[in-house]
């Protein structure tokens, strides 16, 4: 089975104005995500997918693979298929976002490795544990109910389960990594939005409304997308802490 790691970026934020090119120690942060992502030993390469040329020369400066790709694309999951149309030889893919600098490689081999054993698996993706009171409450944390045998039940931006009895089900955060099988994330491409979707504004609800199964693994790594300042100044002090240790 052969693994492609596609890594879409967009120059445009709205809170972080040219996100993909702003330094994590010394480093833009779309070549951090990369040379993250090569790490994994289940992929058979992955490549940087961008709308910006100054993506592209960034990412191919420091050595890695990058393709450009249209800039009419309403989702990213629409920049994903794309980019599956021209690697017909690929088996898998797994969308690994541009904003986490922190992506832990042997995640994105656990996530493609699922394919291996399920031939009737079509996506999957991951879950951590909500510890915090108020983060549980934050919208801006997606939250995933799974049955029990790890399949997505429910993604939202409300807090579910929601607590009428404490203490009986822990509260997951939907981290938003995915692997698609090829030929379905074609076909999830071509799909019309859903209700849910719309009211959630969360695109991974049209694979449940239309009848599909999402597979959801947990991880206990810590996870920092950076969307703010704030963000980039926290990743920024892991990255110096992690490279001190090396010296």
């Amino acid at each position: 089975m052969k693994v492609l790691c596609v890594i879409p970026a967009r120059y445009e934020s709205t809170r972080l104005p040219g996100k993909p090119l702003r330094q994590i120690a010394g480093v833009p942060m779309i070549v951090r995500v990369y040379n993250r992502a090569k790490m994994a030993e289940h992929i058979a390469s992955a490549i940087v997918a961008t709308d910006d040329e100054r993506i592209k020369d960034a990412v191919e400066k420091a050595g890695g693979a990058a393709v450009m790709t249209r800039k009419d694309h309403k989702t990213g999951t629409d920049r994903l298929a794309e980019v599956a149309e021209k690697y017909q030889d690929i088996d898998v893919i797994v969308n690994v976002q541009g904003d986490e600098p922190l992506i832990d490689p042997d995640l994105i081999d656990n996530l493609a490795k699922l394919f291996d054993t399920d031939a009737n698996l079509q996506m999957a993706t991951v879950k951590t544990e909500i510890k915090d009171e108020e983060e549980k409450k934050n919208p801006n944390n997606v939250k995933v109910i799974t049955d029990k045998d790890g399949y997505a039940l429910y993604f939202s931006r409300s807090l579910i389960p929601y607590p009428r009895k404490s203490g009986i089900s822990k509260v997951y955060k939907h981290i938003g990594i995915y692997a698609y099988r090829r030929d379905f994330l074609l076909k999830y491409a071509t799909m019309q939005s859903t209700p849910l979707e719309e009211t959630e504004s969360l695109e991974q609800l049209r694979a449940l409304e239309n009848g599909y199964k999402i597979r959801v693994i947990e991880t206990d790594k810590e996870f920092v997308g950076v969307d703010t300042e704030e963000d980039l100044k926290r990743v920024n002090e892991i990255y110096e802490k992690m490279e001190a240790k090396q010296l």
